[in-house]
């Protein structure tokens, strides 16, 4: 299955590859690097090409990425490909716990106020809870360590949304 989507993305005209690769990060520039190094051999190639754009964007690139993310707890809506990603990554966030939920936006709100720019957590696999721990840490940071912090999360959720697009462990999904 990675194989046919790896061809897929390869023999893509270099705009249709950039939106394509939007979906795992919503920076052109990041889009328009990882595209422009095709073809790739491999899955492991491409990732890796991802994770070398990421370092190398400028911080700007990296918040308007950022602003792609549905805040944590929120349940983005329609069916683009990164929506319904995101909603498979913050599954264990438990809708029914209203106390929690009105914890993570208050978190949310705390966080933008002090950063400036969307609370950003590999939510793959977590609770609800725990992201609330998560963020809650997060707010005592300094600006340079959280910005790092930030681009280690983003690149966690990039490299999972690049083997998603690649058929690694999961079926394409539009």
């Amino acid at each position: 299955m990675g194989v046919s989507a790896l061809s897929r993305i390869n023999d893509l005209s270099a705009e249709a590859a950039e939106a394509e690769l939007m979906s795992c990060c919503a920076s052109p520039t990041w889009a328009r690097a990882v595209a422009a190094a095709r073809p790739y051999p491999d899955v492991a190639a491409v990732t890796a090409a991802g994770a070398a754009a990421l370092a190398r964007l400028p911080w700007s690139q990296v918040t308007l990425a950022l602003g792609a993310h549905p805040k944590i707890g929120a349940r983005p809506l329609g069916d683009r490909r990164d929506a319904a990603w995101s909603r498979r990554e913050q599954a264990g966030v438990d809708r029914d716990d209203e106390r929690t939920l009105a914890a993570l936006t208050e978190a949310n709100r705390a966080y933008e106020e002090r950063f400036g720019y969307v609370l950003l957590i590999f939510a793959t696999g977590k609770s609800g809870v725990e992201l609330l721990d998560i963020a809650r840490a997060r707010l005592g940071n300094d600006e340079a360590t959280e910005q790092q912090v930030v681009r280690a999360e983003l690149g966690k959720i990039v490299a999972l949304r690049l083997e998603k697009l690649l058929g690694v462990g999961e079926a394409v999904t539009r």
